[in-house]
């Protein structure tokens, strides 16, 4: 899971759905990226970034269960 993409975009009041559409990606596609089983294009997280105003790194981390 991207623990920060999500913070970053219910930050934003947005859902799911309003980020894939401001990306012109699917909603599915969005929610790969969102829960980490794909890691999506580069021009997306430089969207991401510019949209949530945070490091596109830090919102590519991904968390792991168990971890601190």
């Amino acid at each position: 899971m991207r623990k920060n993409l999500k913070e970053a975009r219910q930050k934003a009041s947005m859902t799911q759905k309003q980020v894939a559409e401001y990306l012109k990606i699917s909603v599915t596609a969005y929610q790969s990226m969102e829960y980490g089983s794909m890691l999506g294009k580069i021009k997306h997280w430089d969207s991401l970034e510019d949209l949530f105003g945070v490091n596109q790194r830090t919102l590519r981390e991904i968390s792991y269960p168990n971890s601190k």
